[in-house]
C-alpha cells in the first residue's frame, strides 16, 4: 500500500475523496482513475498560519505495479512511501470453564467484556449503577433539583465517568499492537461516526456516547454475555491466594476470574480491597478548578478570524511555575459545560462535557497542578488512599463553599484574594478580536452576554477558599504565564469552577505481567486501577486485560 501524506485542501472543499484522488494521482504521476482505492489515514487542521487555515490529510492509495510507480516518483519525493498494515489479532481461545466477572461498565469493563464475549467466554459484566437512560434521568434531576443518587450519576452507571464528558478519543499510549485502531474501529461498529477513525483529534459527545454503549453492552449480550444493574461488589473471596468469588449486594457469586474495571471514583471499593488485603499504593493525580471563555474568544484565538467552516476551536496549554509545578489544561470542552460531577452526598466536584456538535456558548477546560503523595502528607494523609482521602478534603470544602451548589468565581477576583498586593484590577488586555491594543479589552465588554454555562446549580462563592495556598498560587502563576501567549486567556472576567479532582484514580491496584493481582485470577484494569487515562487509553487496557485473561484461563490455541 502506498502512503502520502501533507494532501492540503481547504476546510470548506465540498468534494473531498475526488479531491484527494486527484490530488494523489498527480503526485503519483498516474490517471486518476488508475488509483484503485484510496482511504483517509490521519486528517488535520493546520492553523499555523491564521488565516490561511488548510485540512491535512494521510492517505493510504492502492494501484497496479505499486513497485514500479514508486521507482517512479516515490524515491525523493518525501510525501509518498511504501507500508504494511498489521491488522489487530486477538488470541484464539477456548473458552474457559468459569464465565470471568467484569466489575464496571465504563470502557474498560465494556471492551474487555466485548472481546471476552466475542471469544466466546460468556462474561458476566457488574454495574453499580443504572442503565444508561436511566441514568441520564437521575442525572438531569440532580442537575435540576440538587437531589444526587449515590449509586447513579456522572460517575456510576452504565459508559462510566466518560459517558457524561467531551467524549475525547486521543491518547499518548504507544500502540504497536493495533488496540488504539481496534477499540476504534469497534466504537464504530457500534454506532459511532467513521470519521473518528481518522480524525487527528476524535471526540463522539455524550449525546453519542449515550448510544455507542448501549450497542455495545446489546453486542456483549448477542455473544452471550450478561449485563446486572444495580449490582455494587461488596466483597472479594478468596482462598489459598486465588479469587474464588465476589460478594453482590451482599450474595455471593462464585468466579475464578475477576476483572476489576472499577473507575477512578469508587472509592468505597478501592476501601473493600484495601480491607481484602489487595496490593495498592497512592499515586499522583492532578486537580485544580474549571475555566471558562467565551466560545468564540478561543475560536477567534486558534483560527485568527477565519471565516472558514472550522470546528469550534481546542487548545492544549501548559506552563512551569518558578518551583518547577506543572499547571496544565486538561480534558478541553470546546463549546461544552461544566458540569457537576459529584458522587458523594456533602461533595462537589466538577467536570467538563460537550455534546457532539460542541455548539454550546463556552468552552473550558481544567486548569490542574499535579499533586503526589508527599502533597497529601502534608494535611496529615497518608497510606494506600491519601489521594482518595486528599481528594474528599477538596470536594468537602467546595460543597460548603456554595452550600452544594456548583461554586463560581471570576479569576480577577480570584486572584485578588489569593494575592493581595499582587494583582492590578482592571489590567489591560489586547483585544482578542481584532489584535490590536485595546483601551478595555476585558471579557465582559467584549462579550456583554458571557456568563457561566454550567450543568446543574451554581451560584458566585469564593472559590479561592477551596484550594490550598500553594496550588492556587501555581494556578495563578500558570494562567498568567499562558495569557501572555494567548492573549485574553487571563481576563479578570473569566470563570473558574471547582473543584476539579477526579483528572485520574489516585490509587494503583499492583499488577504484574500477567495482568494479575498478588492473589491470582484477579486482574486490575484501566483507569480506576491506576492503568489508563482516558476513554481510549481505558478501552485499550480492558483489551490488553480480556488477551491477558485468555492467555491465562482461556486454552490458548497456539
Amino acid at each position: 500500500m502506498i502512503r502520502i501524506t501533507q494532501l492540503k485542501i481547504s476546510p470548506d472543499c465540498q468534494n473531498v475523496e475526488e479531491t484527494l484522488q486527484k490530488k494523489a494521482a498527480k503526485l503519483l504521476r498516474v490517471e486518476s482513475s488508475e488509483i484503485l482505492s484510496l482511504t483517509i489515514v490521519k486528517k488535520s487542521i493546520d492553523a499555523r498560519k491564521k488565516p490561511d487555515i488548510v485540512t491535512v490529510y494521510t492517505v493510504d492509495v492502492k494501484v497496479a505495479e505499486e513497485q514500479k510507480v514508486i521507482k517512479k516518483c516515490g524515491q525523493k519525493n518525501g510525501q509518498i512511501g511504501i507500508v504494511t498494515k498489521k491488522s489487530y489479532r486477538f488470541p484464539e481461545t477456548l473458552p474457559p470453564k468459569v464465565r470471568p466477572v467484569i466489575v464496571g461498565t465504563g470502557p474498560a469493563g465494556l471492551f474487555c467484556g466485548y472481546m471476552l464475549a466475542k471469544a466466546g467466554c460468556r462474561p458476566i459484566l457488574l454495574e453499580r449503577g443504572r442503565e444508561v437512560h436511566k441514568r441520564l434521568a437521575d442525572v438531569e434531576r440532580f442537575w435540576l433539583e440538587g437531589i444526587l443518587d449515590p449509586a447513579s450519576n456522572v460517575q456510576f452507571g452504565e459508559g462510566g465517568a466518560g459517558t457524561f464528558s467531551d467524549g475525547k478519543l486521543t491518547t499518548t499510549v504507544k500502540d504497536p499492537d493495533g488496540r488504539m485502531h481496534e477499540a476504534l474501529r469497534i466504537f464504530v461498529e457500534a454506532g459511532a461516526p467513521k470519521e473518528i477513525l481518522y480524525e487527528a483529534k476524535p471526540h463522539l459527545g455524550t449525546d453519542i456516547l449515550t448510544e455507542v454503549v448501549v450497542n455495545l453492552r446489546r453486542k456483549i449480550e448477542e455473544m452471550g454475555g450478561e449485563v446486572r444493574f444495580e449490582s455494587q461488589m461488596t466483597g472479594l473471596l478468596s482462598e489459598n491466594g486465588r479469587i474464588t468469588g465476589v460478594e453482590i449486594n451482599g450474595v455471593f457469586l462464585p468466579a475464578s476470574v475477576v476483572v476489576l474495571a472499577i473507575g477512578h471514583s469508587a472509592r468505597d471499593t478501592f476501601q473493600t480491597l484495601f480491607d481484602a488485603g489487595i496490593p495498592m499504593e497512592a499515586k499522583s493525580f492532578a486537580v485544580g478548578l474549571r475555566m471558562e471563555h467565551p466560545r468564540e474568544m478561543i475560536d477567534r484565538l486558534q483560527y485568527g478570524g477565519s471565516r472558514l467552516s472550522l470546528p469550534a476551536a481546542s487548545y492544549s496549554v501548559t506552563a512551569k511555575t518558578a518551583s518547577g509545578r506543572g499547571v496544565y489544561s486538561f480534558c478541553m470542552c470546546p463549546g461544552g459545560y461544566v458540569v457537576n460531577a459529584s458522587s458523594e452526598l456533602g461533595r462537589t466536584a466538577v467536570n467538563g462535557m460537550s455534546y457532539s456538535k460542541r455548539d454550546g456558548a463556552n468552552s473550558n477546560s481544567a486548569m490542574i497542578v499535579t499533586v503526589s503523595p508527599v502533597d497529601y502528607e502534608r494535611y496529615g494523609k497518608t497510606g494506600p488512599l491519601a489521594g482518595v482521602a486528599f481528594q474528599r478534603h477538596l470536594e468537602e470544602r467546595a460543597y460548603q463553599t456554595a452550600k452544594g451548589a456548583v461554586p463560581v468565581e471570576r479569576y480577577g477576583d480570584f486572584c485578588s484574594a489569593v494575592l493581595a498586593d499582587g494583582w492590578r484590577r482592571g489590567a489591560h488586555f489586547p483585544d482578542f478580536a481584532s489584535g490590536a491594543a485595546a483601551e478595555k479589552g476585558n471579557l465582559q465588554l467584549q462579550y456583554p452576554n458571557f456568563a457561566p454555562a454550567i450543568k446543574g446549580r451554581w451560584q458566585f462563592a469564593p472559590v479561592h477558599e477551596i484550594l490550598p495556598d500553594f496550588l492556587n498560587e501555581a494556578l495563578i502563576e500558570g494562567i498568567d504565564s499562558i495569557g501572555h501567549k494567548m492573549a485574553g486567556f487571563h481576563d479578570e472576567d473569566a470563570f473558574l469552577s471547582g473543584v476539579e479532582s477526579r483528572t485520574s484514580s489516585p490509587v494503583r491496584i499492583l499488577r504484574d505481567e500477567t495482568g494479575q493481582s498478588k492473589i491470582r485470577g484477579l486482574f486490575p484494569c484501566g483507569e480506576g486501577a491506576g492503568y489508563a487515562g482516558g476513554i481510549t487509553s481505558a478501552a485499550m487496557d480492558g483489551i490488553l486485560i480480556a488477551e491477558k485473561v485468555a492467555s491465562a484461563y482461556g486454552n490458548v490455541v497456539r
